[in-house]
């Protein structure tokens, strides 16, 4: 059973850094592309970033583009966000996921149910 758990949100103040960990078990995690979302109070669930199998290619939103840094560790099963310079607006719950596919403009679908999501909160 695909099984993913985020972890590492917290309360940060702006221009602060943190990083999030999905821990992946039951599959292999390299061999999906896997994504980040993030859903902020009253607003639709959106894609963050995500990375393709093989790692050969990352997509960023523009709202994170230059800040965020997507990666993985196929030893540790567990996929990464290293999230800079970090807005109030960046507040949100963040997910990860394993995706139908990445490319370098696209997110593609996601599959498998979502995990409970870490919090992030960005405020002074």
């Amino acid at each position: 059973q695909l099984q993913l758990v985020e972890s590492g949100g917290g309360l940060v103040q702006p221009g602060g850094s943190l990083r999030l960990s999905c821990a992946a078990s039951g599959f292999t995690l390299d061999y999906y592309a896997m994504g980040w979302f993030r859903q902020a109070p009253g607003k639709e669930r959106e894609g963050v970033s995500c990375i393709s199998r093989q790692d050969t290619i990352t997509y960023y939103a523009d709202s994170v583009k230059g800040r965020f840094t997507i990666s993985r560790d196929n030893a540790k099963n567990t996929m990464y966000l290293q999230m800079n310079s970090l807005k109030p607006e960046d507040t949100a719950v963040y997910y990860c996921a394993a995706l139908t596919y990445c490319t370098i403009t696209n997110m593609g679908h996601r599959f498998g149910s979502w995990g409970q999501g870490t919090q992030v909160t960005v405020s002074s």
